[in-house]
């Protein structure tokens, strides 16, 4: 190879690879946005009765899925909330064993077994943009709400993005 033909071979990598930058342009804003979940952690526990009425629907903490894709999400998903029900459950066995009852209201479950903001509160590991944490102060338990219609959006704007529907 010439001093000279070192530009063009240069030039012949460079303008294939522009081309190809060129066409992958920005890609569009999606109306529903999901959010990070891997080893993230939050302490958003929402009061149960009021996203009840915003539509929200408790889980059953089982895995539904049956094609192999979709099962190994749902178990990890499903898996992850059941373990930090576990947590908070032991959390407030304690408390109750010390107290000789549980806490009455949202609020002191959210002052008391999480912590929210102290040092020493329960982080739970962040669950999909279509779930949410939830405290039942009627049976006084953790529990995953699940937004369907969030969920419903988000499958729809992918099968339109990937052209499968």
């Amino acid at each position: 190879m010439t001093p000279r033909s070192r530009p063009l071979l240069a030039l012949a990598i460079a303008l294939p690879l522009l081309a190809l930058d060129a066409g992958c342009g920005e890609k569009p804003k999606r109306k529903v946005q999901s959010r990070d979940t891997i080893g993230k952690t939050t302490q958003e526990v929402r009061n149960l009765k009021p996203e009840l009425d915003k539509g929200g629907q408790v889980t059953d903490g089982k895995i539904h899925a049956t094609d192999y894709i979709t099962l190994q999400a749902d178990a990890y998903r499903t898996s992850v909330a059941n373990i930090a029900k576990m947590k908070v459950k032991m959390e407030m066995d304690m408390y109750e064993t010390l107290n000789g009852e549980k806490p009455k209201t949202y609020e002191e479950f959210m002052d008391l077994i999480i912590k929210k903001g102290k040092p020493d509160g329960i982080m739970l590991p962040m669950l999909p943009f279509y779930q949410e944490y939830g405290y039942d102060p009627e049976t006084k338990e953790l529990v995953v709400i699940e937004y369907r219609e969030k969920k419903k959006a988000f499958d729809e704007q992918w099968d339109k993005e990937l052209g499968r529907k």
